[in-house]
């Protein structure tokens, strides 16, 4: 569906994405996970032919986004960050906008608009000013245009910003559902969100992609050396001594433990072989009870913080353009351009949201 080969978009002397490579298979959910200024976006702005890249291809459906960008574009449903949003209009009235811009057949726009209003769970809300809907439902009619006619392709950035715990539940919900007739790929910084919602991670760091895989498929490839902790009656000397006959262990450290006259003892294996068997007959024989045992496992936000560590503690990365530079922009018609431009910038914005709807999602 998706093929991205050796991407690299540079801001002046800043590179953004930095020799990127990835395939986006069939009927999946992919997350793109990665700390704010790993070039998420950038990547994302790239595949849908937004802004241009110094060098590499991307294919839509075997369509080269920049020889073939109509073909391309007609694959696939693009919801950024901030959805493209005319708020003085009705949410009925924007989606048949969108609809039109899509090129759907006049006959079918009604009926077509009024099944996603549907699908997304936005009819009671459809004769609302955009402007008077909340983050929420703002973010679902955002959605709603990305679906308009239906692309098999759904591209979303970042689309749970900004809503309350409800409403990303029901975000969750609703992307799961979309996941059975469309490819989905979508961004973001929260583990709980990728690994609730995606089939299949992609974690980028610096640029670069860092891990690709199932959440059990790198939580596999990351556990690396076991770690066992135990806690036992008896003295820390008496703990080493008898773990000196234990084949396998690489480091062992020992700790006072809250119980009276008990001793906390951290192994590593060596490998990723279990000897907790080994350990229990060697303390018991020992004549240490014990009184707790535990094996620990990576999570995802273990092997997320262990691949971006450095570009979280430096925090100096961002993908935003330095000031002063004008990003690329692919030239399109009116037309193409569509439902994925923002509105203009004279248009009012509000400085405040109003929730006549008590702003659930």
């Amino acid at each position: 569906m998706i093929q991205v080969e050796d991407l690299v978009k540079k801001y002046g002397g800043r590179t953004a994405v930095d020799h990127l490579s990835f395939t986006v298979e069939k009927g999946q959910i992919y997350g793109f996970l990665g700390p704010n200024g790993a070039g998420k976006s950038t990547t994302m702005n790239v595949m849908t032919g937004y802004i241009a890249a110094n060098s590499g291809t991307v294919k839509i459906n075997d369509y080269d986004i920049l020889k073939e960008p109509e073909k391309a574009k007609r694959c696939i449903g693009y919801l950024p960050e901030i959805p493209p949003l005319y708020t003085d209009m009705t949410v009925r009235e924007y989606l048949l906008f969108v609809a039109e811009l899509k090129k759907v057949p006049k006959k079918e726009r009604v009926s077509h608009v009024e099944e996603i209003l549907e699908k997304i769970q936005l009819g009671e809300m459809q004769n609302r000013l955009i402007r008077n809907l909340s983050k929420g439902y703002k973010q679902r009619t955002g959605l709603a245009q990305a679906l308009i006619g239906y692309p098999e392709i759904l591209i979303l950035d970042e689309p749970m910003v900004g809503l309350d715990p409800k409403q990303i539940i029901e975000m969750r919900d609703l992307i799961k559902s979309l996941g059975k007739d469309h490819t989905i790929l979508l961004s973001s910084h929260i583990l709980s969100e990728v690994s609730a919602v995606c089939d299949h991670v992609l974690i980028i760091s610096h640029g670069r992609l860092a891990a690709s895989g199932s959440p059990e498929e790198l939580q596999e490839m990351m556990r690396g050396k076991a770690e066992i902790e135990v806690t036992v009656s008896g003295t820390e000397q008496q703990a080493r001594e008898a773990l000196q006959s234990v084949q396998g262990i690489e480091a062992c450290e020992t700790e006072d433990a809250a119980e009276a006259g008990s001793v906390r003892i951290r192994i590593r294996a060596a490998g990723d072989t279990d000897i907790r068997g080994e350990i229990s007959v060697a303390l018991a024989g020992a004549g240490l009870p014990i009184l707790s045992m535990s094996r620990a496992e990576k999570s995802l936000e273990d092997i997320f913080l262990e691949l971006t560590g450095e570009e979280s503690e430096s925090g100096a990365e961002t993908e935003e353009p330095p000031q002063g530079e004008q990003v690329e922009k692919e030239e399109t018609s009116g037309e193409e351009k569509g439902a994925a431009a923002e509105p203009e910038k004279a248009q009012n914005v509000e400085a405040e949201e109003v929730t006549e709807d008590g702003g659930d999602l």
